[in-house]
């Protein structure tokens, strides 16, 4: 009688995205069909990937998106390396064993998407856009795809070398606070070329 083959080792890839997070790239889905957020502040039960990264001194905030892994270290973190380097320990440990990854559970009791577009909404009209307004820019809500949410920047944002900082930072902290249920949040404004070209919300 043949053995089946050997599971193929996992692999790993860490992309920093700036001082404060680092994009993990799995070679196999982690999460399919959604994405999920946690924070230090909210319960873990549902992902034993996120309560191990959530454990390590200095990380804020998992984001689980199909198989990429974003890790959020606390504001002020001196040295973000160290973190990173003992972030893909535990994925590779967590993925290795025989507990899932994240729990089904974890997308089973969201909000309609038209819930999550009307609460998103009103963050962007009473308190995100006032605020970019004083720099000559503003955001809109493209779209929201299960909790998956759109958006655009446009005016003084649009290709404005800080539109990234300013959207770890401020917009997704604020949008995070408002409706805790949203996954991944992205921007679909095209930065280099004054337009937006290349997303369409589903009708």
């Amino acid at each position: 009688m043949s053995l089946p083959p050997p599971t193929p080792a996992i692999r790993i890839r860490a992309e920093p995205r700036d001082a404060s997070t680092c994009r993990f790239v799995v070679d196999r889905p982690v999460l399919s069909g959604g994405s999920v957020y946690f924070d230090s502040a909210g319960p873990t039960e549902n992902s034993a990937l996120a309560r191990e990264l959530l454990s390590i001194p200095g990380v804020s905030g998992v984001l689980i998106q199909d198989n990429l892994i974003t890790v959020t270290a606390a504001e002020n973190q001196a040295n973000w390396m160290p973190i990173g380097r003992e972030a893909g320990k535990r994925i590779r440990s967590v993925l290795e064993g025989a507990e899932p990854a994240v729990d089904p559970e974890a997308l089973s009791d969201l909000p309609a998407p038209e819930d999550i577009r009307d609460r998103v909404q009103a963050v962007l009209r009473d308190e995100i856009n006032p605020a970019v307004a004083s720099h000559g820019g503003y955001i809109d809500l493209v779209g929201v795809e299960r909790n998956q949410v759109f958006i655009r920047m446009g005016g003084g944002c649009q290709g404005c070398g800080m539109a990234t900082a300013t959207l770890r930072q401020g917009v997704e902290k604020i949008l995070r606070r408002a409706v805790p249920e949203i996954g991944a949040i992205l921007d679909t404004t095209d930065h280099a070329a004054g337009t937006n070209p290349y997303y369409e919300p589903a009708r």
